[in-house]
C-alpha cells in the first residue's frame, strides 16, 4: 500500500524510523526490534540510507524488504541523490520493485566533506521529479521547521517544500524538533503558502546529554527552556534522564495530536524500549483520534 492512501483513511498516522545494522553486522540483528516494533501496529516503518556504502551494496533495502515482506508492515526506503548517477538511483528503484516496496523517502543528502558533488542531482526536488516522471512509487520528502541549517531561514524553506511538492511528493516528514510553538508556528506559514500534503512531525525522544548534542549540531534545532533544565537536571542520571526525555516526547505528542497535525514520525534509533513506551502512552488517544475520524 502507498503511505499516501493511508493519510487519506487516517486522522493521525503514526510510524516509526530505524536504521539498518552496521555493515560488519548481519541484518538478523534487528530482528527482535522488529517482532517488537510489530507488535505496536505503526502505520508503516521507515529505513534509513547509507548503511553498506554504495547504492548497489546498501542494507536499506535488505532491511525494508523484512519489514515488508517477513513483518508485513508498509516500509519506506530512504534514497539519498546526492553522489548518485540516474543509473544508479534506477538500479535502486528496480531493487525495492523486485522486493515488493512502493515507498521512498527522497532526500539529497549529506554534502561530502570535501564539497564535491559528483552525481546528477543537487537537489532533493530534481530527484522526486525523475522519479515520479519513471516510476510508479509513492515519494515522501523532508521538510524543516526551523529552515535547513545550511540555510536557515523560513522563506528558502517555504521554497523548498513548494518545489518538492510540485515534483510529486505525496507528503513531508518533518526533521526533529522540540519545540511545539515553533512547530505551529511552521504550520501556519506552509498553509499561507498554499502547500495542501500532509505533514508528519518528527519526533525524537532524547535518553542522553551527548546524543542531544549530536543532534542539535546536526540539525540546528532549538532546546526550549524547559527541556535544557531537564538536560541539566538529570545528567548524571542516566535512567531518570532516559525516562524525563520520553515524558517530554509523550507530552510533545499528545499536544500535537491534540492540535489535529497529520501524523507523528518517532525516530526510536533501533531502541524498541523507547518506542512501548511512549506508543503504550499515547495509544488510546491515537485509537479515539482515528475512530472518531
Amino acid at each position: 500500500m502507498k503511505i499516501g492512501e493511508i493519510f487519506e483513511n487516517k486522522k493521525t498516522v503514526f510510524s516509526f524510523e530505524i536504521f539498518p545494522p552496521k555493515t560488519t553486522s548481519s541484518v538478523e540483528t534487528i530482528y527482535r526490534t522488529l517482532e517488537e516494533l510489530k507488535g505496536l501496529n505503526p502505520d508503516y516503518i521507515s529505513v534509513t540510507y547509507g548503511a553498506g556504502g554504495s547504492i548497489t551494496d546498501n542494507k536499506t533495502i535488505e532491511l525494508s524488504s523484512l519489514v515488508k515482506n517477513k513483518y508485513g508492515i508498509e516500509a519506506v526506503a530512504h534514497l539519498t541523490c546526492i553522489n548518485s548517477s540516474k543509473e544508479d538511483i534506477e538500479y535502486y528503484l528496480n531493487s525495492l520493485k523486485n522486493n515488493n516496496i512502493e515507498n521512498v523517502l527522497a532526500l539529497r543528502g549529506d554534502i561530502p566533506a570535501d564539497g564535491q558533488m559528483k552525481g546528477e542531482f543537487k537537489y532533493a526536488s530534481e530527484i522526486i521529479k525523475n522519479i515520479n516522471k519513471y516510476n510508479d512509487f509513492n515519494i515522501a520528502a523532508a521538510c524543516y521547521p526551523e529552515g535547513h541549517i545550511e540555510n536557515k531561514g523560513m522563506l528558502k524553506e517555504i521554497e523548498n517544500m513548494k518545489r518538492k511538492e510540485e515534483a510529486g511528493a505525496a507528503y513531508f516528514i518533518s526533521q526533529l524538533f522540540f519545540d511545539n510553538n515553533l512547530y505551529y508556528d511552521f504550520l501556519n506559514k506552509v498553509k499561507a503558502a498554499n502547500i495542501k500534503i500532509p505533514i508528519e512531525a518528527g519526533i525524537m525522544p532524547v535518553t542522553n546529554k551527548k546524543q542531544i548534542e549530536r543532534m542539535v549540531s546536526l540539525s540546528g534545532a532549538s532546546l526550549p527552556k524547559k527541556f535544557t533544565k531537564i538536560m541539566d537536571k538529570y545528567e548524571y542520571n542516566p535512567e531518570a534522564l532516559r525516562e524525563a526525555g520520553i515524558a517530554y516526547a509523550v507530552e510533545q505528542i499528545v499536544d500535537l495530536i491534540s492540535t489535529g497535525v497529520d501524523g507523528i514520525h518517532l525516530y526510536v534509533m533501533n531502541n524498541s524500549y523507547l518506542a512501548k513506551k511512549i506508543s503504550g502512552s499515547i495509544e488510546t488517544i491515537l485509537a479515539t483520534e482515528n475512530k472518531v475520524y
